[in-house]
């Protein structure tokens, strides 16, 4: 545990040392000590995006990018505050976890579903601002992002769940546009769907002997020895289906190649994967965020020329 009510594993970063000592509980419910979850989440919508601008053959809506961001981070902080609510007996028990906001009684119970809520309204305001499909689409997305934090005590799949609610806006992007789901947003969410079991497995690595002790499960536990092969598998699976989602929405050489630098940044995290140092996975976990951002960069591109 560190000193000064600050996250074991999110030391030395802005809400340390800007932030108003009142806030810092709050953007540490928030995760906004730690963005990368925030950017993940924030990847299939700009996907969905970008692939819906390589259907019409123009740049997306400048407009819906910055709104998916601004509702990526609300979001991510609500479902994070959601998460620890429901976890904070079990975050006791885990050196990582016991000095987050709730457990360590930075805040109570009572304001942090306060908190909780006030993000929510934000990223209700958000969602308000697109197409009558666009905002039923976000809404039916509620589900799976409440039963998540429940999975790990009954699976050894929980990133099948959080892979449902992380990858949901690829299925965003796409109606935002259209006003309409169609194949090629449908795919995405399956390749999406793919790339997050990977990529939260190899964060799961990091706290495979706290979770032996107090009995959560996680793909982590499950592939043990054999996670290297497998997360070959899924992100080879993600690889494929993202790839067909962008050729069914008409891209070309320049998605393409953007696609081969996607699955090169994802075979270097398979290849330098060590499942037994923690630093070294969430160094791999973060760097997911800069592959994602390679392939937007690839759709906008697809788009635009």
């Amino acid at each position: 545990m560190t000193g000064s009510g600050r996250v074991a594993d999110a030391t030395g970063n802005w809400v340390d040392g800007l932030a108003p000592a009142v806030t810092r509980p709050y953007l540490r419910l928030a995760r906004l000590d730690r963005p990368i979850g925030s950017w993940l989440l924030l990847m299939p919508c700009w996907w969905s995006a970008g692939l819906a601008g390589m259907q019409a053959g123009q740049l997306p809506s400048l407009w819906h990018i910055a709104l998916f961001f601004i509702g990526a981070f609300a979001m991510r902080g609500a479902g994070c505050t959601w998460n620890d609510l429901v976890d904070r007996d079990l975050d006791t028990k885990v050196e990582r976890t016991r000095s987050r906001p709730i457990p360590s009684k930075q805040v109570t119970v009572l304001q942090a579903t306060v908190f909780m809520a006030a993000l929510a309204l934000v990223g209700l305001l958000v969602l308000l601002q697109f197409n009558r499909f666009t905002v039923m689409t976000g809404f039916a997305s509620l589900l799976v992002v409440a039963i998540y934090p429940f999975m790990k005590r009954i699976t050894y799949w929980p990133q099948i769940v959080l892979g449902l609610a992380f990858s949901w806006g690829a299925l965003m992007g796409w109606p935002a546009a259209f006003g309409r789901l169609d194949w090629p947003a449908l795919v995405l969410y399956a390749g999406s769907i793919s790339w997050v079991i990977g990529y939260d497995t190899i964060y799961a690595h990091q706290d495979r002997e706290d979770d032996l002790t107090i009995g959560i499960k996680s793909t982590a536990l499950l592939f043990g020895e054999n996670t290297q092969p497998i997360l070959a598998a899924f992100y080879a699976g993600a690889v494929l289906l993202i790839g067909l989602a962008g050729l069914m929405a008409g891209g070309g050489l320049i998605f393409l190649i953007g696609l081969i630098a996607f699955a090169s940044h994802l075979a270097w995290q398979v290849m330098r994967l060590n499942i037994d140092d923690p630093a070294h996975c969430l160094m791999l976990f973060k760097s997911n965020r800069d592959a994602g951002l390679i392939l937007f960069g690839a759709m906008l591109l697809e788009a635009a020329f």
